[in-house]
């Protein structure tokens, strides 16, 4: 009993030690894009000598972490990581600092700048988010390049779930283009993405040396983008289920199961590749006959599984069976290359902006808080993945702050191009009620979404 308690105790630090890995990547990445993102308002208010009351990294209500002074700015760390601001004198913003409107406009006040200055102080913080979404994803291309499957090389076809079934796909077919997109490169989260955001109809494809075309419901579109199906892979690569090694205690190991054996059945069952001995032993019992294939002999082994139902085997990946493509990039060809994945991603979130406005994408299923954000990083520090995700968030840190919501920058831009194009300055009383109620509503958007990742959590 005291070693499974032991045992017990190991399992769930293991798993707090992932769960704080998550969390560090997720702050990590936060804090860089909120100190760049203020960085660019407060760069570009210095530039027209416009004074910065305060740089702060997180919102500080009630008290503050950590400060210094630095000639005319206070410097410091927030203790609610919602984000970040910058204080500029003479500016209606989220501190609701009525007292300094009150006196005469002073030369180092925002409100004293020409329309057109202010109107790129205002833009300074997304300007930054998409140069840093580019920058990094080039950078990502120059260091790692792209590492892919050629379409025409999955030697098998592909694996479909039950969606893709249902949709009419089936396995070993070979896809050939998705709505109007020609499959050069295979990755099964295209194909999600093309029927959700480009709402492709169709889906042209060889099965068996015949091409054809199937339909895809509009039934399949709307399920797909539920929030319950996010991580549902309608298509994956098909390959053999090849044993690669075994657990310390592994029962397959036991019963005479060798590295390089390859599973055929399961329970009489014909499974010749690993998606279908995965399907298959989600129905089986206590005891369990497996099939495999050794060399030239057949051979069957007789199990019973534990209650973890566990074999204790893992299996050669997909990359095993299947010839990656690596493009590298010069440094010239990563800019422009950084600047299309930036492109399509920022328009993708459009796309889907649009469709949720439209009624297509139910909020409730698109929306998330830092804790969703946050599961994206994953458990284990993977420096790739993580500037990868980076970039993603920057980018779309840049696009939200541009909505035409009062209390962001897109809302303070909106008032800004209104006095530019008819020379008429917004009341200040306007601009305090307007942002009032916006941040009211950010803040009430905000609950929301944690209220949904609370209640998926349980």
């Amino acid at each position: 009993m005291l070693l499974l308690g032991l045992l017990k105790s190991r399992v769930s630090l293991f798993k707090d030690i992932n769960m704080w890995i998550t969390v560090a990547q997720f702050f990590l990445s936060l804090s860089i894009l909120v100190i760049l993102h203020e960085w660019g308002h407060f760069s570009a208010a210095k530039w027209f000598k416009t004074r910065v009351e305060k740089f702060y990294l997180f919102f500080n209500p009630g008290f503050t972490l950590f400060k210094f002074q630095k000639g005319e700015t206070e410097y410091g760390i927030g203790w609610l990581p919602f984000g970040g601001y910058v204080k500029i004198s003479g500016m209606i913003d989220e501190s609701f600092d009525k007292d300094q409107m009150q006196g005469e406009p002073q030369p180092w006040e925002f409100r004293s700048k020409p329309a057109w200055q202010r109107l790129i102080i205002m833009v300074g913080g997304v300007t930054v988010n998409f140069i840093l979404g580019i920058l990094i994803f080039s950078m990502l291309f120059w260091v790692y390049g792209e590492s892919y499957i050629p379409n025409d090389k999955l030697p098998h076809g592909i694996a479909v779930d039950s969606m893709a079934y249902e949709m009419g796909l089936r396995d070993g077919d070979q896809l050939l283009q998705v709505g109007e997109l020609e499959l050069v490169k295979f990755r099964g989260g295209l194909i999600t993405k093309e029927i959700v955001i480009n709402e492709a109809k169709s889906i042209k494809l060889n099965r068996d040396g015949q091409e054809m075309t199937i339909e895809v419901p509009e039934s399949i579109r709307q399920s797909l983008t539920k929030y319950d199906n996010r991580n549902v892979r309608l298509v994956t690569p098909r390959f053999p289920y090849v044993v690669d090694g075994f657990s310390k205690e592994s029962i397959g190991k036991q019963a005479g199961m060798q590295i390089n054996d390859r599973i055929i059945s399961l329970n009489g069952q014909a499974t010749p590749f690993a998606h279908d001995f995965m399907k298959a032993f989600k129905e089986v019992d206590e005891n369990i006959t497996i099939g495999i294939l050794r060399g030239a002999d057949t051979l069957n082994f007789d199990l019973t599984l534990g209650e973890d139902k566990l074999v204790g085997i893992t299996a050669f990946p997909a990359a095993h069976f299947i010839d990656l493509a690596k493009e590298k990039y010069s440094f010239g060809a990563s800019i422009p290359a950084g600047w299309n994945k930036s492109w399509t991603f920022l328009t993708d979130q459009v796309k889907a902006f649009g469709q949720m406005f439209s009624g297509k994408i139910k909020a409730k299923d698109s929306l998330g808080s830092f804790i969703t954000i946050g599961k994206m990083f994953g458990t284990t520090w993977d420096w790739e993945r993580f500037w990868s995700m980076t970039a993603m968030l920057s980018i779309l840190l840049g696009f939200i702050n541009l909505l035409p919501i009062p209390a962001l920058d897109g809302g303070y831009v909106m008032f800004l191009l209104f006095e530019s194009i008819t020379g008429i300055k917004v009341p200040d009383r306007v601009m305090e009620i307007a942002n009032l109620i916006g941040f009211a509503l950010l803040i009430i958007l905000m609950i929301y979404a944690l209220g949904l990742d609370i209640s998926r959590l349980f």
